[in-house]
């Protein structure tokens, strides 16, 4: 599975704990330049987007969002601590 995460300048271990869920190919993305998101798109193999609402700002996320209801993938919105995360991948992802 694949997942891309959106939000946070810095991953840390948040990298490697979802890695160790099961999730092959990680995409990030930090949100804080707008002009990256000019032209978003998904790429084709992402099975789920992890916004973190704490570090994203609303225009940024609209985008992701108006993508990701175009590409069909499942949106997940967390902030930026292991706890959420983990929770809120528990309750979408079948990964765990």
């Amino acid at each position: 599975m694949s997942l891309m995460i959106v939000g946070a300048d810095n991953l840390g271990s948040i990298k490697k704990n979802v890695k160790n869920l099961g999730f092959k190919e990680i995409i990030h993305l930090s949100g804080r330049k707008k002009s990256k998101f000019r032209n978003f798109e998904i790429p084709v193999n992402t099975d789920f987007v992890l916004i973190m609402t704490d570090y994203i700002n609303h225009a940024v996320m609209k985008k992701v969002k108006r993508a990701a209801k175009e590409s069909n993938v499942k949106v997940i919105y967390a902030r930026r601590s292991w706890a959420s995360i983990y929770k809120k991948l528990e309750r979408r992802a079948v990964c765990i």
